[in-house]
């Protein structure tokens, strides 16, 4: 095994792991789920088959990442994080196609965000702590609120600015 899986982490033996990650107490990962290489994955996070987690990236406390949710590298995911994979649930609907969502490179979500399925987070953007993303999110974009409202942008570094970077 090229990954540390704690003793109390659930892997499947289908699952896709990279090397030099790191996967803490009371996690699960599920056949079919795919995670990178050099990611931490702290306790309670569960992913299901299906989901796509990319090199890199930091997945906080108690998040939940599910069929549908692709998230590129170096990301960054706080803790207790809500993605919603179906935006009209059913219960014991089995036989329907998934939200896509996609987390691009270098994003961060702030902890107790929610991201409805079916939205774009793009590249290095931020998402402030609490918001619910009821629409795309721009390359660099800096949202907070509820539902998020677009407020600035932000570098490649995370530093606050009016303009987009180039």
């Amino acid at each position: 095994m090229e990954y540390f899986k704690h003793e109390q982490a659930i892997v499947d033996d289908k699952a896709q792991i990279g090397r030099g990650t790191r996967i803490w107490a009371f996690s699960n990962i599920q056949e079919g789920a795919v995670v990178g290489e050099d990611c931490n994955l702290c306790d309670g996070c569960f992913i299901e088959g299906g989901a796509v987690v990319g090199n890199n990236v930091t997945v906080k406390h108690h998040v939940s990442i599910f069929d549908g949710v692709t998230i590129e590298d170096d990301v960054f995911i706080g803790s207790n994080i809500a993605f919603i994979n179906d935006r009209f649930p059913r219960s014991k609907a089995h036989d329907i196609e998934w939200d896509k969502t996609l987390i691009k490179q270098g994003a961060s979500i702030g902890t107790n965000a929610v991201v409805l399925g079916g939205i774009t987070v793009g590249r290095y953007a931020f998402v402030g702590a609490g918001s619910v993303v009821t629409r795309d999110v721009p390359d660099y974009g800096l949202v907070y609120g509820n539902p998020a409202q677009l407020h600035g942008y932000v570098t490649k570094d995370g530093k606050r600015t009016d303009q987009p970077p180039e």
